[in-house]
This record gives structure tokens, sequence and C-alpha cells, in this order.
């Protein structure tokens, strides 16, 4: 027998594989290009489902004063939405935005009554933030995860109160620091201390 003719013991890929299959092993160990379009869209399923977080928060262009004020503290940036809308920006080119989104699912959960719309929230957060499922997961210690898995039996609009501080102060520690070092940070600054001057 040639080695071009497939021997009669030769196991195919099972057609349900995708036409694309290059191995028998279907899980994520192969880059084929069939293994890369079922990664794709199980990302896609798995983009956040808080459709309530837009990509920025609605608010009026911050004060030359405002912006100088975040570089005093974290808590006035994270009380600011437009101090808020910025690191977020700048969450992004770090690949941690999902810390932010977190925290704001978090802020929102807090100001839900009904018993109802908090269970949903809840897991809805849990699914798309706590979860090691989700490419979205930030990073919380044991400890946390732990008293969030036992608060899930019964979720309040406090479920997340631990994991919240948390990813606060792993930002404020961790990318407050690179944010105000920013070319984003900096150039805001720089364009409204101008636009003020000018005024």
């Amino acid at each position: 027998m040639s080695r071009h003719e497939t021997s009669p013991t030769t196991v195919q890929p099972a057609s349900n594989h995708g036409p694309n299959a290059c191995c028998f092993c279907w899980c994520c160990c192969c880059s084929c290009s069939w293994n890369e379009d079922r990664e794709r869209a199980w990302r896609a399923s798995r983009e956040t489902k808080l459709e309530t977080i837009p990509n920025c928060e609605v608010c009026s262009k911050p004060t030359t004063e405002e912006v100088r004020g975040w570089a005093q503290s974290f808590d006035k940036l994270m009380k600011s939405p437009a101090g808020r809308n910025v690191f977020r920006e700048f969450l992004r080119t770090e690949y941690s935005e999902e810390n932010m989104l977190f925290w704001l699912a978090c802020e929102e959960l807090k100001t839900e009554c009904n018993k109802h719309t908090i269970d949903e929230k809840a897991r809805t957060i849990y699914e798309d933030y706590i979860s090691i499922l989700s490419p979205k997961e930030v990073s919380l210690d044991s400890r946390v995860r732990e008293v969030i898995n036992r608060k899930m039996q019964e979720p309040s609009s406090h479920t997340f109160d631990d994991a919240q501080l948390q990813i606060y102060t792993l930002m404020h520690r961790d990318s407050y620091p690179r944010f105000l070092n920013s070319a984003i940070y900096k150039s805001l600054l720089q364009n409204v201390s101008r636009s003020s001057s000018e005024s």
C-alpha cells in the first residue's frame, strides 16, 4: 500500500468536528482553524450580559480642577463619572477593563431593592466576573471566593461587597499610579488646561 492511500483501520475524524479539523482531539490543544472559530464563538457567547453598563457613562466635560483632583486621590477619580470614563479607557489599554466593569456592576446591584432583580443581577455578575469559565473573570483570592459562593445561596445587594473592595484596592494600588503617568491622563490634563486658558 502506498503511503498516500488510507489504511482501512485509520480512524477518520468525526464529521461533527467541522470540516477543518486537523486532529482527533477537538478540545483546545491544537490551533486548527475550526478550534479558532469555536473559541471565537465561545468568547462571543460569554460577553458581558450586563447590557445596562454602557461603553461610557453620561457626564459633562470635566474642569481643569476636577482633572487635577484625580491625581490627588483615587476616591476623587472614582466618584467622578468623567474620571471613571477616562480611567476605564486606560484600563482597556492594559486589558483589565473587567475590573471597572465589575466595580460598576456591584454599584448598580447596591441600588436594587426588588428580590427577583437582585437574584438575576447577582447571578449575572457571578457568571460574568467571578466564574472561572468567564473570559472577564476578575482576580480574587480564595477567601473572598468562598464568601461569595456562600452568599450566592441567598444573594443580596451586598453579596459582592468584599470582592468589590478587593478589586477597588487592586485598581488603586496597581493601575492608578500607572494611569497618572499615562499619555491618556497627561494629554487630557493638557487639553483641559489649554481650553480653560483660552476661554
